[in-house]
């Protein structure tokens, strides 16, 4: 009880104190996912948008399998992009294994499914209504498009902050891709577990505080956009 005190009162001392290394490895993480996040939203907004407006043969499957990836384990994707990344992949010659690169490319993929569902989901919960008095009206398709996103945008930019959520805390992919190097891809997650299986507690602590104030700091934004 007492090392477990002593850690707590250690790791709150290298937060009070913005120690450099807790600085590196939570910037590092805020990198990482905000980048994932943002190049997933860049290709799920309008890939949603487009599976949403367009009917075609296999459109309920589709979505099927989406929401079946919702799930899909964090491992999964790290050993797939490991056999694809290392030096006997196929791409083995981009030579960004064990870089920031490689996690952020995990990490959409781990979040790609999550955000088109969610965005599929935004889109059909807007009412038809809308839909049919555009049309009415003559707009274009992209208007008709742009006009439900901005219907649903709330629920669209909830869909990005659970998404940023779930890269962040992530720590099975970021370990088989990122290789866990100091200075180099050490993230929050990947730290925690080292140090934990180290026996070496202040610094698990203290990342463990920051991730558990970036919670909830995004329940608090999610509570927000759906009370309005």
């Amino acid at each position: 009880m007492t090392e477990i005190w002593d850690g707590l009162t250690r790791a709150i001392e290298l937060l009070t104190s913005f120690d450099p290394e807790v600085l590196e490895i939570a910037g590092r993480s805020l990198r990482v996912s905000g980048t994932a996040c943002l190049l997933a939203s860049l290709i799920c907004l309008p890939l949603g948008s487009l599976i949403h407006f367009r009917h075609f043969p296999g459109k309920r499957a589709l979505i099927n399998i989406i929401q079946t990836l919702f799930s899909v384990p964090t491992v999964v994707i790290g050993l797939f992009l490991l056999v694809l990344f290392s030096r006997a992949g196929p791409l083995g010659g981009l030579g960004i294994l064990f870089t920031p690169t490689a996690m952020v490319i995990g990490q959409m993929m781990l979040i790609i499914p999550l955000l088109l569902g969610l965005t599929i989901s935004a889109l059909s919960g807007v009412s038809k209504e809308i839909v049919d008095t555009a049309a009415s009206l003559g707009a274009s398709g992209f208007q008709t498009t742009w006009l439900v996103l901005r219907e649903a945008r709330y629920a669209v930019l909830a869909a990005v902050i659970m998404g940023f959520g779930r890269a962040i805390s992530e720590v099975g992919c970021a370990l088989i891709v990122g290789g866990n190097i100091k200075g180099a891809t050490r993230i929050i997650t990947t730290t925690i577990s080292l140090e934990a299986g180290k026996g070496e507690l202040e610094l698990a602590i203290a990342l463990g505080i920051i991730l558990l104030l970036l919670a909830l700091i995004i329940n608090v934004a999610l509570n927000r956009l759906q009370q309005r």
